[in-house]
């Protein structure tokens, strides 16, 4: 897939890679340059284990999405290849 960049530096996410990563407008990004190539990933969310009486819990920073039956599936799919 082809894209371009903009006078500000901007660049379009193809909408087929936007869908199957689950980007949306304002999701974070982390950008790094490597080998001479640009690596794109959803950032990862900072998330603070508390305890609890049932044990510990994965708390995350923010708000989350929710993890959808579509979403297990399709990562399921991609883990097997």
């Amino acid at each position: 897939m082809r894209t371009t960049i903009d006078k500000a530096g901007r660049i379009v996410v193809p909408k087929q890679i936007r869908d199957r990563l689950h980007l949306s407008e304002g999701c974070l990004l982390d950008i790094e340059e490597r080998d001479g190539t640009v690596e794109l990933r959803p950032a990862s969310v900072e998330i603070e284990v508390v305890e609890t009486p049932q044990g510990p819990v994965a708390v995350p920073s923010e708000p989350l999405p929710a993890l959808t039956d579509a979403i297990v599936q399709e990562t399921i799919d991609h883990l097997r290849g």
